[in-house]
């Protein structure tokens, strides 16, 4: 069986939780391929369980499920052992994580340096959650990172960690005025963490393109979202990887030919946390009404989400750059009680209309909305698990959206739960 891409299509927190344990039913691997803690996903159980993973698959959930923390993501030690705890003091089986040996590390002076770097900026900030990503990914692209592996030779992880803050206390004191790190209290910290989850340490690629030999299904997961990739997104107020689909091959080790699907998750409307261009964005009553009415605060971090509508400009661009075959539109159940329902299908950038996303920075600080209004719907569609069950207008809505974002809307999220869902097309055949 082919493996299965499952991406965000906006600015991140569009449900990718919900879709993954969805397909967690069926699947028997589920990948997450790059990000760190920087990202949040909500899952609610049926029996009304909420759970907020922001490092671990969320197909850990899903009992029977082989769980991976990719070569692609940056993990802090600290953070994963306290997400596994939350999970098995509500009875949830983690025996089945398993860490790729070649993730690096977000060591304690990555942390330290994204916030203090971050105050320093003040204005003109990128808007980072400071949990030491960015940090963390510098230095693997510098070649001075520290990985999963070195916890298993402490004579390397040791030469590492000095070498790094001979440099970064430097930074830390001269630059920032603050405290240098010491580091043998770094090494006997990060060793100390670690030993909680060395017997998780594995050759995952191996591992991930062995289980595609034996037909198995695995589900390769992204945090964040399209417009927050840093080749591909709203670059400079991106995250430092590549959540799009072709991050997933290099975050997992999963060849392209190997994937046969890519399931892009949309709201149905538009949100984006943080710094950066947001052209649809409602800075009046009806943003605050999708706010309210959508939960829109970050798993992570807690912020407040910024809201807008629909953006069919950035959902025509992400089935583009990640050759999206199906969607899965969230939150349509937010979207009821209003008269009228905006689409954006354009930008006019300095007079002139854009119909794809624009070339430069500067356009898309520029663009201004396009929009088509379509008749909204009052009914509560959150006990609806079929299309043929929603209101007219609602079916309208997602059937005019599907005309002009390239891709199928194959699954529809009309509430929280599990099991608020329909299902048009079955993505997994």
């Amino acid at each position: 069986m082919p493996a299965v891409v499952l991406i965000g299509a906006q600015w991140g927190d569009e449900g990718k939780g919900k879709a993954t344990d969805i397909l967690g039913e069926r699947v028997q691997w589920i990948v997450r391929y790059q990000g760190g803690n920087n990202a949040g996903h909500t899952v609610v159980l049926p029996d009304g369980q909420k759970f907020a993973l922001h490092l671990i698959p969320s197909g850990i959930l899903t009992p029977g499920v082989k769980n991976v923390i990719g070569n692609g993501v940056v993990v802090d030690p600290g953070v994963l052992l306290t997400e596994l705890a939350g999970l098995e003091e509500k009875g949830v089986d983690t025996s089945g994580l398993l860490i790729s040996s070649d993730a690096h590390l977000i060591m304690p002076y990555h942390v330290a340096i994204d916030k203090v770097t971050e105050r320093y900026l003040g204005k003109a900030k990128i808007g980072t959650t400071g949990r030491g990503i960015g940090p963390a990914y510098q230095d693997k692209l510098a070649r001075v990172g520290v990985r999963v592996q070195d916890l298993l030779d402490e004579k390397i992880l040791r030469q590492k960690v000095e070498a790094a803050l001979d440099f970064k206390n430097q930074v830390l004191v001269k630059v920032y005025n603050r405290k240098a790190l010491d580091a043998d209290q770094v090494v006997d910290q990060v060793l100390e963490h670690g030993q909680h989850f060395v017997h998780r340490i594995a050759d995952t690629r191996l591992l991930l393109n062995q289980a595609l030999d034996r037909d198995e299904i695995v589900v390769l997961e992204g945090s964040q979202g399209t417009l927050l990739d840093v080749d591909h997104g709203t670059y400079p107020f991106v995250t430092s990887s590549n959540p799009t689909s072709g991050g997933a091959t290099v975050g997992s080790g999963v060849g392209p030919t190997r994937i046969s699907t890519v399931i892009g998750i949309l709201k149905a409307y538009t949100t984006r946390v943080g710094s950066g261009p947001f052209p649809t964005e409602l800075n009046d009553d009806q943003g605050e009404y999708l706010r309210k009415q959508g939960g829109e605060f970050g798993v992570t971090t807690g912020r407040s989400r910024r809201t807008g509508w629909f953006d069919a400009v950035i959902a025509r661009y992400a089935s583009r750059v990640n050759g999206i075959t199906d969607y899965f539109l969230t939150k349509l159940d937010v979207l009821s009680g209003l008269e009228k329902v905006p689409v954006c299908v354009a930008y006019e950038v300095d007079g002139r209309r854009v119909d794809e996303m624009p070339m430069t920075q500067t356009d898309v600080h520029h663009a201004v909305p396009v929009y088509e209004e379509l008749p909204g719907w009052f009914e509560d569609i959150s006990h609806c698990r079929s299309f043929d069950e929603l209101p007219a207008n609602a079916k309208a809505y997602v059937e005019y959206l599907e005309s002009i974002i390239g891709a199928r809307v194959s699954a529809i999220g009309v509430g929280p739960g599990r099991d608020q869902t329909i299902v048009r097309h079955d993505v997994l055949g």
